[in-house]
């Protein structure tokens, strides 16, 4: 006989525990840079409201019609559709023409300020004494060119005459150019054993004597460049070193491909800021229009194909520099 006693079960006793309440968390700093970005631009977005959207309306319906001006004041606008687009297109070669020359000039100068603001940023990333002081030197023009002191500046005998190459003074012994540091015929015979046409020679021959212009609107290009050229590691140019690579070449495999995207934007830059100046061609034809008897819708008309043109350009810009753009990848 078995002296064994059933073991009676144990009841396990169940909490019912609520989970606590997770806390709020804080904002992070992606949101806090993120407001900390809008509050910045919260003065623009503002002023491109209230000011420049309703100026931009009143222009587009100004070039599609035809403003009257009252007896009693005022002014009544009657909708004439593409009148004055065709009148502008059609009816006024000057316009065209003026835009076509405009054009020309874009094209012969954004490459020579690209390149010369590449350059000049190269030379000034090198280590050496007083790099600061020159960096500064080079930017000095931006500043003199913009605001109040440009048009001081632009008032100044000696600025007008570097700046234009039409500009002569007598001497006495005769009538010389006053900036025309070359000519055709003193550069010829260096392109005559290549031989090179008379375009080129030209063109060598513009770029030369319009170097002051040049400096003055490469200032902005070149510290995007040294940007690009301070942020590539230093251990890719030391590992070209170690497998002997020249100078020459390390610049066109290693500092050309890193620096690419700064080409791409100096490029739109330099278009934006060509063909926007106060100073260029197309824009000082449309200000004449503007300024004359009932040429505001003409005027606007104006602004709006040349607005279509500078749209087109830099979507042919970028579209063709982007097939170019290395973008290195940060893992």
């Amino acid at each position: 006989m078995n002296n064994t006693t059933a073991k009676k079960p144990v009841k396990i006793k169940t909490v019912n525990r609520t989970a606590p309440k997770k806390r709020r968390r804080s904002v992070g700093l992606d949101k806090k840079k993120a407001r900390s970005g809008w509050i910045f631009v919260a003065p623009f977005v503002i002023g491109l409201l209230i000011i420049y959207i309703p100026i931009i309306v009143n222009s587009i319906l100004y070039s599609f019609g035809e403003i009257k001006v009252l007896t009693g004041g005022g002014f009544k606008l009657t909708m004439v559709g593409f009148k004055n687009y065709n009148e502008a297109l059609a009816g006024n070669p000057d316009f065209v023409r003026t835009l076509v020359s405009g054009i020309k000039e874009l094209l012969l100068d954004i490459p020579a300020i690209v390149i010369f603001s590449l350059f000049m940023a190269v030379l000034l990333n090198q280590k050496m004494w007083g790099r600061a002081v020159f960096r500064a030197i080079f930017f000095v023009p931006v500043i003199l060119c913009t605001g109040l002191i440009g048009q001081i500046d632009s008032t100044n005998v000696l600025t007008s005459y570097m700046s234009d190459t039409t500009s002569s003074i007598d001497t006495g012994a005769g009538t010389d150019a006053v900036t025309q540091v070359v000519s055709a015929t003193d550069i010829q015979w260096m392109f005559n054993s290549m031989k090179v046409g008379t375009g080129i020679t030209q063109y060598v021959v513009k770029l030369m004597n319009g170097i002051y212009d040049i400096i003055n609107r490469s200032g902005v290009q070149m510290l995007i460049f040294l940007a690009g050229l301070q942020s590539i590691s230093p251990a890719i140019y030391e590992s070209c070193d170690i497998d002997g690579a020249s100078a020459w070449e390390a610049f066109w495999k290693i500092t050309i491909p890193m620096v690419s995207p700064m080409i791409l934007v100096n490029a739109i830059y330099t278009i934006i800021d060509a063909l926007t100046s106060s100073s260029n061609s197309v824009m000082m034809f449309i200000s004449n229009i503007y300024s004359g008897t009932n040429g505001h819708e003409l005027s606007a008309a104006m602004s709006w194909v040349y607005f279509l043109i500078v749209i087109v350009i830099i979507a042919a810009v970028a579209g063709l520099l982007s097939l170019f753009v290395f973008y290195q990848r940060r893992d």
